[in-house]
Formats: structure tokens, C-alpha cells, sequence
């Protein structure tokens, strides 16, 4: 990962302009139709590690509750927000307070606080102990659990048909990624870009550029604007989405898979250029493998050699994980 770059929003590339697909044209279209969605969100993701999804199976009325719901639970005062930290959890559950996480190799913290929900397994499931527990705030909100445990299933439906979708240009089974994220440690990450307080470090902004850890995450169309990625000449680019749109991206573990084929793609939350000084909600959901699944360089993609050794996705995670301080 890179650290913040200087470059400005007045700076930015407007050239080029991340793709918009219909995922409808998958689930519901004719083989051309289909044929037509797997080129282009190849394609899109290869270019730059981003596209945007629109007529998708997420209601926007379930996404527009869910951003009612943050607020709520964000004017909450910070003591109360602090008792749901989850001890054992290294913050992969529950709440983490503002100024903790920071970029790999960022010399400061992110300007940012957030929740953690994760997969709700079955009782009876072998991976039962080896997922931290989820925590609720159901005393200040009741409606809390239930919502976004429904939001947690739904991404994950899109994210499931979307590396579907990649199993044939990357020449695997069809049901290859459906194996590796069967109760995978995914996670849904509830964020709260506060205001920038008075005196904040001027190396501080919202999320510094990093690179995401998992197989791909959707992120919901935010509150407001602020999101770049960094495009393959060095230059940002805005990432500019309709309202209810899914913004996907590539993280580490299928760059890792691909041998870089799909590149994971720098992005960074810069902060408010326009005057404002507001709150920003955003809600990405990061779609992980589970523990023991090896990440391991696909045959179609291996080309001259593979360019990473083979890891478990917990070891991944893990070692990720301490890099950005959410664990020791």
C-alpha cells in the first residue's frame, strides 16, 4: 500500500470514467446479454479495479433505512459507542472510536469511526470459536441487528454473482469462488467520517490511500462525494455514482488469485474540497473467503511465475490486520 499522495482534487483525471454495468443483465438477460457482462466487468475491473453496478438485487429502500440507522447510532455519545468495543475481537467486531485505523505504512491516523458486523453463523457450523462474535447496540437500537444482518445477505447475494460471473474468463469451475466464500469471514463496515475537527494534522484525511484486503467489496453509494481511485497513468479519478448504486472494487486476495490479472487498485476518502464541513456515511462490504481457504496463483493467470507464495485467506487477513493497527 501507498501512503497518502499531495496530489489535489483540482488535479484529478476526469478523462476516464469508471464503467456502470446492469447486474440484471446477468441474473435476467439473454446469453448475449450475459456474454456481454462478463466482458465488461472483466474488463472494467482490469482497467481499474472498479466498476459500478446499477439494477441490482439490493432495495434502495432497505440502503436508505440503513444511512438513517447510522446516524442514529453515530449521535450517540462517544461513551456509549466506547462500551461496544469488543475486546477480544481486535475490532473486527463491534465498534472502532475515531483516530485508530490507520493506511499501511501512514505515518497518521484516518479521520474516521466504525462498526463491524460480521457473518452470523449457523449453530451448528465447524467454523463456530473461530469468528469473533458479533455485538449489538440493540438498547439504543433495536432495529440495529436486524437491518443490517439483512443488508450483511443481501451484498453478499451481489458479491457472490459477480465472482460467478468471473469464473469464466479466469477459466475455473463455476462454483470455484462459491466454495472459498461459503461462510467466509466477510464483513460489513458501518463508517462515520465526522466533520474535521479544528487543529486536525494537515496529513490527516478521511481514509488515506490503501488498497482493500478481501476478494472484492461493495460499497453503497455514500452520503457524499469524496471517493477517488487512482488510475493506472497515477493520476486520481473521481468515482462518481448514481444514488443506490453498488461501487465494486478488487482487494488484495484476488489480485493475489489472479497473479495481478485483476489488479487491486489504490483509493483513498478525500476530505470535503467544496466548503463543506459535514458528516459522511459510507457502508462497504468486504467479501472474504473463509479461514482456510489458500490463496493460490489460478492457472490461467500464472503466466511467466507466480508473483506470491501461497497463504491461507486467515493468514492474509491476519497479517493485513496488524499492518494497518487494528491488531497487535
Amino acid at each position: 500500500m501507498r501512503t497518502m499522495e499531495t496530489t489535489s482534487h483540482s488535479e484529478t483525471s476526469t478523462l476516464r470514467k469508471v464503467p456502470t454495468l446492469s447486474l440484471a443483465s446477468y441474473t435476467h438477460g439473454t446469453d448475449s446479454d450475459r456474454a456481454k457482462f462478463i466482458d465488461q466487468l472483466f474488463t472494467g475491473l482490469k482497467e481499474y479495479g472498479f466498476i459500478i453496478l446499477k439494477d441490482h438485487n439490493v432495495k434502495a429502500a432497505d440502503l436508505h433505512k440503513a444511512y438513517e440507522i447510522l446516524k442514529s447510532f453515530y449521535a450517540l455519545p462517544t461513551e456509549v459507542k466506547k462500551s461496544y468495543i469488543s475486546p477480544n475481537a481486535g475490532f473486527q467486531r463491534g465498534y472502532t472510536p475515531f483516530g485508530q485505523e490507520h493506511a499501511k505504512d501512514s505515518p497518521v491516523m484516518d479521520l474516521k469511526e466504525f462498526w463491524h458486523v460480521g457473518r452470523v453463523l449457523p449453530a451448528n457450523s465447524p467454523l463456530q470459536g473461530r469468528y469473533p462474535e458479533n455485538v449489538w447496540p440493540t438498547n439504543e437500537i433495536p432495529e440495529f441487528q436486524a437491518h443490517f444482518v439483512k443488508l450483511f445477505n443481501a451484498l453478499e447475494q451481489a458479491g457472490e454473482i459477480m465472482l460467478e460471473a468471473l469464473t469464466i474468463p479466469l477459466k475455473v469451475e463455476k462454483d470455484f469462488f462459491a466454495k472459498m466464500t461459503k461462510d467466509g469471514n466477510s464483513i460489513l463496515r458501518l463508517l462515520h467520517y465526522p466533520p474535521i475537527p479544528e487543529g486536525t494534522d494537515p496529513r490527516c484525511v478521511r481514509a488515506a490511500a490503501h488498497e482493500d484486503i478481501n476478494f472484492i467489496t461493495i460499497l453503497p453509494a455514500a452520503t457524499s462525494s469524496g471517493l477517488q481511485l487512482k488510475d493506472r497513468d497515477g493520476t486520481w479519478l473521481d468515482i462518481e455514482s448514481e444514488p443506490d448504486t453498488l461501487i465494486v472494487d478488487v482487494g488484495d486476495m484476488l489480485a493475489r488469485l489472479t497473479n495481478d490479472v485483476l489488479p487491486s487498485t489504490t483509493h483513498r476518502v478525500i476530505n470535503p474540497q467544496d466548503g463543506t464541513n459535514q458528516s459522511r456515511y459510507s457502508m462497504p462490504f468486504f467479501m472474504h473467503p473463509h479461514p482456510d481457504a489458500m490463496l493460490s496463483c489460478l492457472p490461467s493467470c500464472i503466466g511467466t511465475g507466480a508473483k506470491y507464495p501461497d497463504i491461507t485467506g486467515h493468514d492474509f487477513l491476519m497479517q493485513r490486520l496488524r499492518e494497518i493497527g487494528l491488531i497487535k
